[in-house]
């Protein structure tokens, strides 16, 4: 672990080859260390059926793909694992790494909220900041125990919040042609 002139412990890669795999998930944003818990179940209920309303589009249309917790390897100091990433298949096959991790940002990124201030403080700032500065175009943050939905999209150099869903609302994306989905449906 390398050491700031703060002397605070900045987190790369390579420590986290010497955590323990112990169910934990564990994610660096510029050099701080994340760790989470396996989530709730509604959680992951949630963040399954998106990726299957994008999976399913993604089938029909033959853009791109839909996967849940891609690792994201931005730099040493900025390792992620989102819940959902869509990425066009352009894309894909020039941002893949050997070991299967992506090494640039996704076209798509989505986030399902865990309780608890620091875990809305990751996704809702910290992730917010790094997607923006790492070029991704669309990100969603999903409250599942509010049934809501943040969408938050490219303009010139940052994300900027663009509406909240509810769940009487449709989800559609202009990077997503012809995509739409009842927020109703992904709650269910």
């Amino acid at each position: 672990m390398n050491q700031t002139s703060t002397n605070q412990v900045r987190w790369t890669s390579a420590d986290l080859e010497l955590l323990p795999d112990n169910g934990n998930r564990y994610e660096i944003v510029d050099g701080e260390l994340f760790v989470t818990r396996a989530p709730h179940w509604g959680h992951q209920e949630v963040t399954d059926n998106i990726c299957t309303e994008l999976k399913l589009w993604s089938r029909q249309t033959g853009l791109g793909k839909p996967v849940s917790s891609a690792g994201i390897i931005f730099s040493d100091a900025d390792n992620v694992i989102p819940d959902v990433v869509w990425i066009s298949n352009q894309r894909l096959a020039s941002v893949l790494d050997d070991a299967g991790h992506l090494t640039a940002a996704p076209e798509l990124v989505v986030e399902v909220l865990s309780p608890g201030q620091e875990n809305e403080r990751r996704d809702r700032q910290v992730k917010l900041k790094l997607y923006a500065a790492q070029g991704v175009r669309e990100y969603w943050i999903v409250d599942w125990q509010l049934q809501q939905i943040q969408v938050y999209r490219r303009e010139q150099a940052t994300l900027v919040l663009i509406e909240t869903l509810f769940s009487n609302d449709n989800l559609s994306s202009p990077l997503l042609p012809g995509f739409t989905c009842d927020v109703a449906r992904l709650f269910s």
